[in-house]
């Protein structure tokens, strides 16, 4: 028995479907761990920060040093 053409568009699009779906939902993953990344990044360079100004200034020649650099 032979299908006829629109059958058969039908059920290669119904094939095809899974496939874009999974597509739509990895993409907006990657978007999402994109944006995850980038805020973890940020709260990293800011503990780094953070870390930087609790260690202070071992002398004050540091000191000095970091007022110039607009550190302190």
């Amino acid at each position: 028995m032979t299908r006829s053409p629109a059958v058969s568009y039908g059920v290669n699009a119904l094939a095809i479907l899974p496939f874009l779906l999974a597509l739509c939902h990895s993409s907006a993953r990657a978007g999402r761990l994109a944006e995850e990344l980038e805020t973890m990044e940020k709260t990293h360079e800011a503990q780094r920060r953070m870390l930087d100004v609790a260690a202070g200034p071992h002398s004050s020649d540091d000191l000095a040093q970091r007022r110039r650099d607009g550190r302190f």
